[in-house]
Parts: C-alpha cells; structure tokens; sequence
C-alpha cells in the first residue's frame, strides 16, 4: 500500500488554514460603533488636545466608520453633483455622512486626512504599547476614486493634468470593475492609523507616517487579521483612523489607492509588558518592520536596522546572523512613494522559524500573558 504524505507546501497550506480559523473563531461582534458623523471627527491631524469622542477598556472591540477622502478632492466644488454625475445614490448613509461632514465639520487649516475619533483607551500611559488587532474591514459604499495630479505621486513631473476615476464594486464578489476587463480584488485596509503625539509636539498633520504615533502608513498588509503595535505618547492614546481604502498596490504611484469608506472593527489591549519605541506590525503570517524617511534609501537603511534589533530581539540572533537571515530570507517592500515620508516595510516570514506557535496568533497558549488591563 502506497502512504501518500503531504508536500512542505501542502502542510504549510493546512497550518494556514488553522490560522484562518483561529482568526473566524475571533468574536467580532463589537462592543462599540462610533458613527463618522460631524461631531466625531477630525480634520488633519493628530494632536493631545484633542477631546476623545468614545472611552473604552483594554479588551474592548469598536466598529469605526471612515469615510472616503477621495470624495473630498474629487468633489470640492459641488459634492453632490459629483456623486449624481457618477451614479453614486445620496441616500446611501456614507454620502449623508460625508455632505453632513463637508458642512458641518471646519477645516483645521492642516492638510491632512478627515479621522474618526480620538478613542481614549482606558489605562493606557506613556511608556505602554498600544496594541490594535484589526478584526474586519468592510467597504460601506459600492464605488471608489482614484485621482493623481501634477507635482505629486511616483512620477510628478509626467502627469500633464489632474484626473480622477470613479471606480465601481461588485461588494457580492469583493472585486473592483476598473474596466470591463478588467477587475481588481477588493483588499480593504485603512491607510491611516495614528495615536496622539506628546503635548510638546503639538499637532502634526496626519499626511506622512511617523516611526512612532503611526499615521498614514498605506501599507495595504494592515487590513483583516493584522496586528499593529504603536508606543503609547499620551493618557489613553487617543487612537483616530481614516484614510480608507478598498485596494492598492504597493508604491502607490499615482498618490492614491482606491479611495473608498470603511467599517474597520478593531480590538485594543493596552501591553504593560512590550515596551517599544518604534511602530510594529504582524500578520498571521508575517512579522513586519517598517523604515520612514523623505529619502527612499534612508528609510530602506531604517527598516533593514529595525529588521536585525526585532531578529536579535525576539530570535536571539547576533548581528551577523541577523543580517545574513534578513538577506536570504526576508523581503523588503516600497510601502508607499508619494508622501513627504517615504516607506518600506520588512516582511519576515514567520514560517521559516521551527520554533513559532503558528496557532497561538490572537490566542494565549498556556503560560503566556498579554497583560490586559482591566
């Protein structure tokens, strides 16, 4: 009788299914939903003066609504004009959200991204890490922009005038109709994910990333099923999100990805035991380790550091191991080209450790504490 066992690539897929489970099996029915309405939001930074719209305990889950910010620039003039002209129905609550917004809500005078938020996380205190596991993100509305203009994204000086194409979703199948050819995924993910900065730094404009609070990221592994670590500057973090997108790839060239609003439930959990100062992120998969700098090669060097102090750190290794594993088995990616800052994000495999728990993701293997303040 012939035994029939598994390929490495078929094993490796079964593990990945348990992860798929474990993940599901996460409740994702939230203890709280924090509407996008005039009254809850944020127009273009971050900042500890901010008063926090929504307290929570550490453990406690939140439905956020974002809305799409690619309806603010494609449709400055005449919003609802806009949305008629492409088909889009004002009675969908995400359009009564953004117009009550574009009315209601006044500009800052920062450039920046329009956030949902500050949520006040009880407990949190400077020297924490706040860490803000992403249980769902769904699209609230069945269309996204994508727009560029001159002087900005990958290729600035090629772009002879400003565009932008309205995108629609087929939601039942999760992919986006760019033409009638040709039809891209839907991956959503927030492209902005910050914490308040100390009150010395005063408020800073959410357009780039920092290496600490967070921000605009636009690092498409940060939707469903990833975990992102920032290092607490304020009481209670005072945690905003916005930015939404329903895809993009990697670079972001045009300066936009598909620009669409979201329901993003996350789960926050104040760690008194994982002091960082630099953000981190995980997936079930993945480690990553990100590298910012207005200098594209700057922050590669940044993520290849980040990369051997998380191996020594967390593996054990010494430097020359450390910087030979990032070499063979690691991957760095161009997140994002077209902010002031620049990004790379390391992603480190976690299958190609023996010794990793590969179902203990968002569970608590015996003997193990995360912590949670209560």
């Amino acid at each position: 009788m012939n035994v029939v066992r598994p390929s490495r690539a078929a094993a490796l897929a079964v593990a990945l299914s348990a992860f798929a489970v474990t993940l599901t099996a996460v409740p994702t029915k939230p203890d709280h939903h924090l509407r996008s309405i005039p009254a809850n939001m944020v127009s273009g930074y971050f900042s500890a003066d901010t008063p926090p719209v929504l307290r929570v305990k550490s453990g406690e889950t939140v439905a956020i609504d974002t809305i799409s910010g690619g309806g603010f620039t494609a449709s400055s003039e005449d919003p609802e004009k806009f949305f008629l002209d492409n088909g889009i129905p004002l009675e969908l609550e995400v359009v009564k959200d953004i117009l009550a917004i574009r009315k209601e809500v006044k500009p800052s005078g920062i450039r920046g991204h329009m956030m949902t938020g500050p949520i006040f996380v009880e407990d949190a205190m400077p020297g924490d890490t706040l860490e803000i596991r992403i249980l769902d993100v769904k699209s609230r509305a069945p269309y996204g922009i994508n727009s560029g203009r001159p002087g900005s994204g990958g290729i600035p000086d090629l772009v002879p005038r400003p565009y932008s194409k309205v995108i629609k979703f087929d939601l039942e199948r999760q992919v986006a109709k760019f033409s009638d050819k040709i039809e891209i995924p839907l991956r959503q993910f927030q492209g902005t994910m910050g914490i308040a900065p100390a009150a010395a730094r005063g408020r800073l404009t959410s357009m780039p990333p920092y290496s600490d609070i967070g921000g605009n990221f636009d690092n498409k592994y940060l939707g469903k099923g990833a975990t992102l670590y920032l290092p607490v500057q304020v009481e209670g973090a005072l945690f905003q999100t916005g930015d939404p997108h329903a895809a993009q790839g990697n670079g972001e060239i045009s300066i936009t990805a598909i620009e669409s609003s979201n329901t993003v439930t996350v789960q926050f959990i104040v760690r008194k035991d994982m002091p960082i100062k630099i953000a981190r992120a995980e997936t079930p998969t993945h480690y990553i380790c990100m590298g910012l700098d207005v200098e594209l090669n700057l922050a590669m060097r940044m993520a290849i550091t980040q990369t051997i102090e998380f191996l020594k750190e967390k593996k054990g290794l010494e430097f020359f191991d450390a910087l030979a594993l990032g070499s063979v088995g690691v991957d760095f990616e161009v997140t994002q080209v077209v902010d002031s800052t620049k990004g790379i994000h390391a992603m480190i495999p976690k299958s190609i450790f023996k010794d990793e728990p590969m179902t203990s993701y968002w569970s608590q293997p015996e003997g193990t504490s995360y912590a949670l303040v209560r």
